[in-house]
């Protein structure tokens, strides 16, 4: 019913304001004849909590910005999936953003006065930005960055090592006897550099005379 209060349903249940508050937030241990008692009530009156007034006294927002290059990437796609499945386990709400691999756009997530601000956590999977740009951004929202572009950057960073999978696939082909080995792809821009300390990519195998390596 719209406009139920917590001081109606206390009324309602006769119990305390404070009792119905930690049934609905889970909050003290409530016995069972009490929340059984203050569960009818809020059912009665088809009470529902005020979620932003909530996440306001809570300090937080309950909601999390996901930021990508392109949406249209199945791996960005896939990983969103993921993404909103972990954070709705967790009582979070998932706001999608796409940067189009737009540095000006990554920078303006970073500002001061950005709409991120309004999130209690960004995942941002940068393809512009440098490190020293993410410790001298203006708002304090707390950082995990996704992909390869930064390495060296002191936050929490989540990203697949390429080059070793890459070794793999070719090392499996190469088991399975296959002799033209092809990368096919087609990408307008670079997802990030791999870093200097990092070894090369090589498979050890001898090519055996006609094998082809081709790369596109």
């Amino acid at each position: 019913m719209a406009g139920t209060t917590l001081r109606d349903v206390a009324k309602l249940a006769n119990v305390s304001i404070r009792t119905v508050s930690n049934v609905v937030n889970g909050y003290a241990p409530v016995s069972d004849e009490l929340r059984a008692r203050v569960q009818v009530a809020l059912d009665e009156l088809d009470y529902r909590p005020n979620l932003i007034a909530r996440n306001l006294k809570q300090g937080r927002t309950g909601m999390i910005a996901f930021v990508v290059p392109e949406l249209d990437v199945p791996y960005f796609a896939e990983l969103a999936r993921e993404v909103i499945k972990a954070a709705r386990a967790h009582g979070y709400v998932v706001m999608i953003d796409q940067t189009d691999g737009d540095g000006d756009r990554e920078r303006e997530l970073l500002g001061r006065d950005s709409r991120a601000t309004m999130f209690d956590g960004l995942l941002l999977s940068p393809l512009s930005v440098s490190a020293e740009e993410l410790r001298a951004r203006g708002n304090r929202v707390p950082i995990v960055l996704l992909g390869e572009h930064i390495f060296n950057g002191s936050f929490p960073h989540v990203a697949i090592d390429n080059v070793a999978a890459a070794r793999d696939a070719t090392a499996h082909l190469l088991d399975l006897g296959r002799r033209r080995v092809a990368a096919i792809g087609d990408q307008p821009y670079a997802t990030g550099r791999r870093p200097s300390s990092a070894p090369p990519a090589t498979v050890r195998r001898t090519p055996a005379p006609g094998w082809t390596w081709t790369t596109s």
